[in-house]
């Protein structure tokens, strides 16, 4: 049994999978990106005009405190505030300042001692900070904190004097008699930026609906072609069609169209070449049968049969029982070079030595046709192969090369190989195969001249079972041909097998 736990964890598990097929969706990708491609310039514009304003308004602010607090340094001077704070017109000042700007005043002098507090708690004392030292030297100081939403300003209390007539006639300095801090509040900034902000949001908000609304529209309009070929393939699929599809509205959907057209049409090849395959096997098994047949029939409709002609007859059913035990034969090793790569047996091979067996073997055939062998080993190669089927495609090129060959002519096989591959060639004197006929060689009971291959014995397996093992190897071949000239096959093998 599961607990809630263990059914929640399923749920979750569940929600999580479901999130990653919508993650794979191509609609959903290009929602994120138009609504990121949105939304950054919002939020960069939305912070940049928060943080300007901000720096304008500090700065507005602070030069206004300035000109205001300059202007009352100069009245503290002039009404010896620093030694006696009981002006009333001063204090009237200093409680005004401190309201226009909802903050706070202090009055230090050059002692560092607090001779006037707008607030009341602090006078009397002694304050001790770098800004307050600083301003004493004579240097302003401001400084704005955000956190706590204040800006806080020094300005230096200075009186000017003038040096003795006998030192410097008419010269005066600047004294530094005391220190004026002010603690000024920013919270109508702040509220001016919170407003700026929720206006913002709201703008935000539109614009990330109007993507929400441009996105759809976009997408309908650009995955109805997309929409156009799975409908397409939903009907090849149910077998209502089987037209090639045609979906112009984009180069990518045009492309893909294209794409499955070409599989298409490979399909089709594939079907029409097994519907062939089927009918070949047929006629090529039914044909020996129907032969031994009506042989057979005449044996027994016949009395008293001479012992020349039943012999004779039986010689043509044991003929056309050995073609028909080769068909079978072909078909198995054809149907064994269908299978997967897996059922290769894979060793390394002397290829020298091998094709030299190979035509020890069918040198007696090429003597009776009186047909020329040529070998020509240019180099030592030893290959990772199937010896079994890659001695059964080199037989089937040089057989071939034999049996379709003219009187006196020559077969010339000639072994190579680079660092990577190896590769076999096999030239013929023979009759060659005409140039609309090269493309159909390797299918299965193709026959370029019928009556020739039966009259050789040929079943049309051959080629097909050759390029199957080389397939098999990763390997290529070619042939090049002559009508009435020759023939030349050439196959590349990897030296090295690599299955994939």
């Amino acid at each position: 049994m599961c607990g809630p736990s263990g059914v929640w964890d399923i749920t979750l598990l569940k929600n999580k999978l479901h999130e990653l097929k919508i993650f794979r969706s191509l609609k959903v990708r290009i929602f994120l990106i138009m609504l990121i491609v949105g939304l950054i310039p919002c939020f960069v514009m939305r912070y940049a005009i928060l943080n300007n304003y901000e720096q304008r308004a500090v700065n507005v602010r602070t030069s206004d405190i300035s000109t205001q607090l300059k202007i009352l340094a100069n009245h503290l001077i002039t009404y010896a505030y620093l030694r006696d704070t009981s002006s009333e017109v001063i204090n009237a000042e200093l409680e005004q300042l401190s309201n226009l700007y909802d903050g706070r005043v202090l009055i230090i002098n050059s002692d560092l001692k607090i001779v006037k507090d707008t607030y009341g708690i602090s006078e009397g004392k002694t304050i001790i900070s770098e800004e307050v030292i600083r301003c004493l030297k004579g240097e302003s100081t401001s400084k704005y904190d955000r956190e706590n939403g204040y800006i806080e300003m020094t300005i230096p209390i200075t009186e000017s004097l003038q040096l003795p007539e006998d030192k410097n006639m008419g010269e005066k300095f600047d004294v530094v008699r005391g220190v004026m801090l002010v603690s000024a509040s920013n919270d109508n900034i702040i509220a001016t930026m919170d407003s700026l902000n929720r206006q913002a949001l709201v703008v935000e908000a539109l614009v990330s609906l109007a993507i929400l609304v441009c996105v759809v529209l976009v997408s309908k309009v650009l995955f109805a072609p997309f929409k156009k070929i799975i409908v397409a393939l939903d009907q090849v699929q149910a077998g209502y069609t089987n037209d090639p599809i045609s979906v112009t509205d984009c180069r990518e959907t045009e492309l893909i169209g294209d794409a499955f057209n070409r599989v298409l049409g490979r399909m089709k090849m594939l079907d029409d070449s097994r519907q062939e395959f089927v009918s070949n096997v047929s006629h090529e098994l039914k044909t020996p049968i129907t032969s031994m047949k009506v042989l057979a029939d005449s044996l027994i409709t016949q009395q008293d049969v001479p012992l020349e002609v039943y012999q004779e007859f039986m010689g043509d059913i044991a003929a056309e029982i050995e073609r028909e035990d080769k068909i079978i034969s072909d078909l198995l090793s054809l149907v064994k070079m269908d299978r997967t790569a897996a059922d290769l047996n894979i060793s390394q091979v002397n290829m020298n030595e091998l094709v030299e067996l190979i035509m020890k073997r069918l040198r007696p055939i090429a003597m009776k046709r009186d047909v020329q062998l040529v070998y020509e080993s240019i180099r030592p190669v030893t290959a990772a192969v199937d010896e079994v089927k890659i001695t059964q495609a080199i037989s089937n090129l040089v057989e071939n090369a034999i049996k379709y060959n003219k009187e006196h002519g020559f077969v010339k096989v000639t072994l190579d190989a680079d660092h990577q591959f190896f590769t076999l060639k096999v030239e013929d004197s023979g009759i060659g195969i005409p140039e609309e006929a090269l493309e159909n060689i390797y299918e299965r009971f193709y026959r370029v001249d019928k009556s020739r291959s039966r009259e050789i014995g040929g079943t049309g397996l051959g080629l097909a079972i050759t390029k199957s093992a080389i397939l098999k190897h990763r390997g290529t071949i070619k042939v090049q041909s002559t009508e009435g000239e020759g023939t030349d096959f050439t196959m590349k093998i990897p030296l090295t097998y690599i299955a994939v």
